[in-house]
């Protein structure tokens, strides 16, 4: 709850636009309702006879009311909505709707605890103002501490001491005050300091703990406590029936109903309910407080757990529903595709920003001087479970910064996709095939080849042992069609509806001289690259001519003269003798085709250690 409570975002609720208040308020009183007439119907039979009906409705119609936000933050992630409108109004409602569900729910078990409304009205009292003085007092101090150390990469074990202490003494007030431990830990992660680098290092810490060991637990405790074996009747089967209907119909209808009415369209309007019925980990929570209040009997706490999975688990399918009925109008895409129409287009994926640099070099050596006859994309891919809501715009600005920066030198106007992920090779490949592209570029993982002969290929020299090096020795991974890609590598490289280009760098700085090799007649489709570069950088291209194939192929040999003819001394033709360490060193960059690259690592040639950056072709 503390990490939840860090997440949220202040200042975009600060901003909210109106529709998000309607929605999120209407989210919460439309199913709080619906929950307290359940309540009705089922109080006389399961509820615990110690408990009165005032409680027990409250508590019902609570549980009915909770939006699980950093759930929702996930999906909205993976669904790529994070820059869309609805995906900003959503995620806007479902942290004004965690925040007022949790100050509702402090408010219930102020009444459930006290036992008379002038003891609850006294609680709630303490509790608006322990509310006052963590935000009007303890927030400042937090945040100018922040400040002063929000520069360092890391956090003195002092300054994470007092954090700490902030969250314990909270969560303890709000436990004497009689609301619960689990709302002062929320508050607390709320009152954190906004800066960013600071909120990134204490949750990596944080999370170190929580996500690894204290999370797991309590999904087995919660498990632990679910006894299905108690729905062993039909008629308890229809109750839990009855349940999940009315939280979906509260949250889903009571949240799309609200957004049409302030000028949502049917899609938007049906997608922001099935988010918002999204309840997940706060949902349990919420029920385990329940329970441990004696509010809910283990029949009526299992149906709820049974209603938290499948209003979770439907958010998906959902989603997917909703798009097939609705689906997305391809007029802007046309309009895109017919004013790129004849253009040259290249995509290029990387991972860390040095290579996505070389990336570029590489790609404004092959558009450099046709620029507007030329469409460039650059792709980021960056792993869905290690980001959060609140940082995901600064994670992605800070990502392509220094490659708009190097673009600029260029003039290399750039197209972004950034996407966060756990499944890469898919999303690349997804991205590359609808995008109508030429020419995709990703580069070769290099983790793998760590004291192998790829691995002085690529000039990776360590001597210590990697695991997985190792894990893909063992498993076979690393010999996989005999070409030394990883797993990632050859799922692209039988999936790519166009030509690629795997990119295995090694410090590019510029492309003025490159090697080309020949294996065969099926290479000559390599020489196009070389009159791009000619033409584009003025590079000075040598063709290797192997196995004297070229020699051997008249039509081959003119096409390599008419080049020579149109851009004399820009390139030449040699024999696989020029091949040696000497020469190698000389150049930026080596380009050969996936077919001679398989020939090449089965044959281990001396010289192929001492190689350049390498860009491996697949037509």
């Amino acid at each position: 709850m503390f990490i939840v409570g860090m997440e949220l975002d202040l200042k975009t609720l600060q901003k909210k636009a109106h529709e998000a208040v309607i929605i999120s308020h209407a989210s919460i009183i439309f199913p709080f309702t619906l929950g307290m007439g359940l309540a009705y119907i089922i109080y006389q039979t399961y509820a615990p006879d110690n408990i009165n009906f005032l409680s027990f409705s409250l508590f019902i119609g609570i549980s009915m009311s909770i939006t699980a936000f950093p759930v929702l933050a996930r999906i909205v992630q993976e669904r790529q909505l994070t820059k869309t409108r609805i995906g900003a109004i959503v995620i806007t409602c479902a942290a004004a709707d965690d925040i007022s569900a949790w100050c509702i729910l402090a408010a219930v078990i102020a009444i459930v605890k006290a036992g008379s409304v002038v003891s609850a009205l006294y609680i709630i009292l303490m509790a608006v103002g322990y509310v006052v003085l963590m935000m009007k007092v303890i927030r400042p101090f937090l945040k100018r501490l922040g400040d002063i150390y929000s520069h360092q990469d890391t956090l003195s074990k002092p300054v994470v001491a007092i954090f700490f202490v902030t969250l314990l003494i909270s969560s303890y007030l709000t436990e004497i005050i009689g609301i619960h431990a689990l709302f002062g830990a929320f508050l607390a992660g709320v009152i954190m300091p906004q800066n960013l680098h600071f909120r990134n290092v204490f949750i990596e810490k944080v999370e170190d703990v929580s996500l690894v060991l204290l999370l797991p637990l309590f999904f087995v405790f919660t498990g632990l406590r679910t006894q299905i074996g108690l729905l062993n009747d039909i008629h308890l089967w229809e109750i839990c029936a009855l349940i999940i209907a009315v939280a979906v119909a509260g949250k889903f209808f009571g949240s799309a109903i609200a957004a049409k009415f302030v000028g949502q369209s049917w899609k938007d309007s049906l997608m922001i309910g099935a988010l918002m019925n999204t309840r997940g980990l706060m949902e349990l929570i919420v029920l385990n407080i329940g329970f441990d209040l004696g509010i809910l009997p283990p029949a009526i706490f299992t149906m709820l757990v049974i209603m938290a999975l499948v209003t979770t688990f439907m958010t998906g399918p959902a989603l997917d529903f909703i798009n097939y009925i609705f689906p997305d109008k391809k007029s802007n895409e046309k309009t895109d595709s017919i004013q790129e129409q004849g253009k040259y287009k290249i995509l290029f994926s990387f991972g860390d920003s040095e290579r996505g640099k070389s990336m570029v070099r590489l790609v404004n050596s092959l558009v450099g001087k046709t620029g507007n006859n030329a469409v460039v994309s650059a792709l980021h891919l960056e792993p869905s479970n290690e980001l959060h809501q609140y940082n995901i715009r600064e994670v992605e600005k800070e990502s392509f910064k220094p490659i708009k920066r190097e673009a600029n030198k260029f003039n290399l106007v750039l197209q972004t996709f950034f996407k966060p992920t756990l499944d890469f090779e898919k999303e690349i490949i997804e991205t590359a095939n609808t995008g109508d592209y030429d020419l995709l570029i990703v580069g070769m993982g290099q983790s793998m080849y760590e004291g192998s002969f790829l691995g002085k290929v690529l000039g990776i020299t360590t001597k210590i042992i990697n695991p997985e090096k190792l894990y893909h020795t063992l498993t076979g991974a690393e010999k996989i069609a005999g070409n030394g890609f990883d797993d990632r590598t050859n799922a692209i490289v039988r999936s790519a509806k166009m030509e690629l280009g795997i990119f295995a760098d090694k410090g590019l700085k510029k492309v003025d001289d490159v090697v080309i090799v020949v294996l065969s007649n099926d290479d000559e489709f390599l020489i196009s690259y070389a009159q791009k570069m000619i033409h584009n950088n003025e590079s000075r291209i040598v063709v290797i001519d192997y196995n004297d194939n070229i020699k051997n192929n008249a039509a081959f040999k003119e096409t390599i003269r008419a080049i020579e003819q149109q851009a004399p001394n820009h390139i030449a033709l040699y024999s696989q003798d020029k091949l040696n360490e000497t020469f190698l060193q000389s150049m930026d960059l080596f380009i050969i085709s996936i077919d001679a690259w398989r020939y090449m690592i089965e044959h281990e040639p001396v010289w192929l250690s001492q190689v350049p950056s390498v860009l491996i072709l697949k037509k």
